[in-house]
């Protein structure tokens, strides 16, 4: 599905963080660079309901979601068949959090500060396995 999606026009994201102010910029910077941002939540119960009436693309879940976990949100999106892409995004490195990433269900992760259509749109094609001509990827898919 990621892959009809990166061939045939935008991608819908739905941006999971609790941080207003990020997911703001992050907003701004997505439809900027041609991902129609379809919606923001700021939790675990927000994110669930926003994804299954929204039906984003892709959802971009903060591994720190305050006192919730972003690993948990993105294991209940996966195991209520979401089909959406999870994507875990953080401000800490993903070497730091490497076995998490490549426990959960996410497709991949990107940093914060390296986020952008192109980063979001290499992890899809990586979890795909079209990477393409991609040479330094954000992150693969995940371990499982």
């Amino acid at each position: 599905m990621e892959l009809m999606v990166l061939q045939l026009g935008r991608l819908q994201c739905l941006i999971v963080d609790d941080s207003p102010r990020f997911s703001d910029t992050a907003r701004r910077l997505l439809e900027q660079q041609g991902i129609t941002v379809v919606g923001t939540a700021s939790n675990t119960a927000d994110a669930v309901r926003s994804a299954a009436e929204l039906h984003p693309d892709v959802i971009l879940v903060d591994v720190e979601l305050g006192a919730e976990s972003g690993f948990d949100l993105a294991e209940r999106l996966h195991d209520e068949a979401h089909p959406a892409a999870v994507v875990l995004i953080s401000t800490h490195a993903e070497q730091d959090l490497a076995d998490l990433i490549s426990e959960s269900p996410a497709v991949g992760f990107v940093s914060k500060s390296d986020l952008s259509s192109d980063a979001i749109r290499d992890v899809l094609r990586a979890s795909d396995g079209t990477e393409g001509e991609r040479v330094d990827p954000v992150s693969g898919p995940r371990g499982r």
